[in-house]
């Protein structure tokens, strides 16, 4: 991404999305002939509280022995199913980088390229040695700042890590799928979220982030730290303040504002618009998309009036905290110890071999990629994904038609919304090509910024070409899935798709518990509150009567007041509107996969297993995909700023809604999770 504000290179995340894994087909039975990896039939019986009533606490019922004997990792922040499926697909990962980096490869071939951007990133001494050396042409660039169009150049032009009030990219055109337009959006922070700026609980978290830039700058040979540290954090606290709450971003017809370059330069007529479009690559384009328009005009003048000296000490400081692993470790150990221990309450930093993968995936994933499925995703398996999402969508497509609240009319374009979904299992039909990726051993410094500029401009590439549909959002060996609304595909890759979440050797119920619900889940981001505004072609639109919206709205407010009575930690509250599009998903995604289960069993009664009805297996299918872990901080961080509830309210928020569920486990109005019939959410 080229644009007024750089994404650091090196950086990670992990979204805390709805995963799906492969799933069995088949009937209602216990699953294939073999065994299944855990229990006898894919459930982890010893893993719950005996001693809870599933209707005060499911999440706890079948999870309770398992959250109290299991510590985190010290280098993690939360520990479960996903975060124990990415540590597998790390520790995958790195067998074939290791095999690869011992191999070799001809100059300029994949594996050549894998070895060197792995083994410089080990290379710590050659790292320290060189020290803050490698520093020193992007320092100069940012020296020679005069003026506030040189500013915006440097944002938008750069090849290190910078930040700014506004970061550019090339999205896809949400009323125009067919292809990608310049997308403008606020940013600036160095904290997470505009509200760390603001609540008083986090204002250690403030005054630790200081005395983080201080020593970062300082560390990076900069004077006068201090004094610098505090014009910075006065700066971001501005952009803060203008800065719209995350809740609202989330609307998409609020944050699509499609206008002319003549219309962009008439927000701000003294900002260097155009300067910063050139810079990035961009100059040719005739049109852009503003996402939070009444930002942008305060948000250019508070540069303007920002001296041209802070604004040299924030880029220096956004570049050296940026590139603060590939630097040498005093500078890395002051990153971590602010961003992993302060922020997110991690007692130890990450062996440098994991975050070696990380830096190999950043750079070229796909390369990897193709390597990983080869090793752990059979074709088989995609297979069998492909036909359970199909009884999925055949479960969806029925409970559609049986909709009490949306009309005929409506109903006919849901169908075939539903009819156009795109699945994408496993991994990409076409793969990445690397071949202009410059990459030089024992470089780390050099290999990061040429990669970060490789995938930025490959990224900007496609204002200029047609949109191609075959381009995957995430690599086969990450723990996640999605879906797409302009788009209109859902995306599962290879790596989740193994227990829990699928094993063709489970009971079915276990499986379309995990997997369908899952799989329900990404489906049902097509008509949650943001992803229905999107036809079959993925044109955002209104095609929903006026009735259909208000019913809508009905039930989906009654569904975010659920969730924000939900206390995460003391006094912290879920926000039920900023986690309404996931809580949405769950909440149909899990119906869906409880009527795709009944459909498997073709008219037979389902088994019991266990001593365990199919309906309860089911369940805890879906509760033991959720089993999780967190840091109190990491949890602070996740409620203020991820649209995904927590865990435990993604089981609990859930069942409470389902009439099976009460059926299954005995609820009663003496249960604490108990919700009268007229109060249950039913969407899909």
């Amino acid at each position: 991404m080229l644009s007024f504000s750089r994404r650091a290179f090196g950086a990670s995340t992990l979204a805390l999305a709805a995963g799906c894994a492969t799933g069995t087909a088949g009937g209602g039975g216990s699953g294939g002939s073999g065994s299944a990896a855990i229990g006898a039939h894919g459930l982890d019986l010893t893993a719950g509280d005996a001693s809870v009533r599933p209707g005060d606490d499911f999440f706890r019922y079948a999870n309770g022995r398992w959250l109290d004997t299991t510590e985190i990792p010290a280098d993690r922040t939360t520990w479960g199913t996903f975060a124990i499926l990415d540590d597998k697909s790390e520790r995958d990962q790195r067998v074939i980088i290791e095999e690869t980096a011992l191999a070799g490869g001809a100059p300029g071939s994949l594996q050549q390229k894998i070895a060197d951007i792995y083994n410089s990133y080990l290379d710590t001494d050659a790292i320290n040695a060189r020290g803050i050396a490698v520093l020193q042409d992007d320092l100069a660039t940012i020296n020679a700042i005069r003026t506030h169009e040189d500013v915006i150049r440097v944002m938008a032009g750069a090849d290190f890590p910078t930040n700014g009030p506004f970061a550019v990219f090339a999205g896809l055109d949400a009323r125009n799928p067919e292809r990608y337009v310049v997308t403008i959006t606020h940013a600036g922070l160095g904290l997470p979220e505009r509200e760390f700026y603001r609540r008083a609980d986090a204002e250690a978290t403030r005054t630790a982030y200081v005395a983080y830039i201080e020593r970062i700058l300082t560390l990076g040979g900069q004077s006068n730290g201090a004094a610098k540290a505090r014009a910075i954090m006065a700066l971001e606290t501005q952009i803060a303040e203008l800065h719209w709450p995350i809740a609202e971003r989330r609307q998409r017809e609020r944050v699509y504002n499609l206008m002319s370059r003549a219309e962009l330069r008439a927000i701000a007529p003294n900002f260097p618009w155009d300067a910063g479009l050139e810079a990035g690559n961009m100059g040719q384009a005739t049109e852009v998309v503003v996402r939070e328009l009444s930002a942008m005009a305060p948000l250019a003048n508070l540069f303007l009036a920002t001296p041209v000296e802070t604004w040299r000490d924030y880029l220096t400081f956004n570049l050296i905290s940026g590139s603060a692993d590939v630097l040498p470790n005093a500078i890395d150990e002051a990153n971590f110890d602010f961003y992993g221990r302060t922020l997110n309450g991690q007692p130890q930093q990450r062996e440098r071999w994991k975050r070696a993968v990380d830096q190999v995936n950043n750079a070229m994933g796909e390369a990897v990629g193709q390597l990983y499925v080869q090793r752990h995703f059979p074709p088989e398996a995609k297979a069998q994904m492909l036909e359970l999402v199909e009884n999925l969508r055949r479960a969806y497509a029925q409970r559609i038609d049986q909709s009490p609240w949306m009309t005929a009319a409506t109903k006919v374009v849901a169908q075939e919304k539903l009819a156009a979904f795109v699945p994408r299992i496993g991994y990409p039909d076409v793969w990445r090509d690397y071949s202009g990726m410059d990459v030089r051993q024992g470089d780390a410094y050099g290999n990061a910024k040429r990669a970060n500029k490789f995938n930025g401009d490959w990224a900007t590439a496609r204002l200029w070409r047609p949109v191609d549909r075959r381009e995957w959002n995430m690599t086969p060996q990450t723990v996640n899935a999605s879906y797409n609304s302009v788009m209109n595909v859902i995306t599962f890759p290879a790596a989740i798709l193994q227990p829990p979440f699928f094993d063709p050797n489970a009971d079915a119920a276990v499986n379309y518990g995990a997997i369908g619900g899952v799989i329900g889940h990404e489906m049902g981001h097509g008509f949650d509150d943001q992803g229905a505004k999107s036809d079959a072609r993925g044109v955002l639109r209104d095609w929903w009567s006026p009735q259909d919206v208000a019913a809508f709205q009905q039930v989906t407010n009654a569904l975010a007041a659920q969730y924000d009575t939900f206390e995460a930690l003391p006094g912290l509250h879920v926000n039920g509107r900023l986690t309404l599009g996931e809580n949405v998903g769950d909440n149909g995604g899990l119906q869906v996969a409880l009527r795709a289960y009944e459909l498997s069993l073709n008219g037979r009664p389902a088994p019991e297993l266990d001593g365990l009805s199919g309906n309860q297996r089911f369940f805890l299918g879906w509760a033991q995909a959720w089993r999780s872990r967190y840091r109190d901080e990491a949890l602070r961080n996740l409620v203020l700023t991820n649209p995904h509830a927590p865990p435990q309210f993604r089981v609990n928020g859930v069942v409470r809604n389902m009439d099976a569920w009460y059926a299954a486990f005995d609820v009663t109005p003496e249960d604490d999770l108990y919700l009268p019939p007229d109060q249950r959410v039913t969407i899909w």
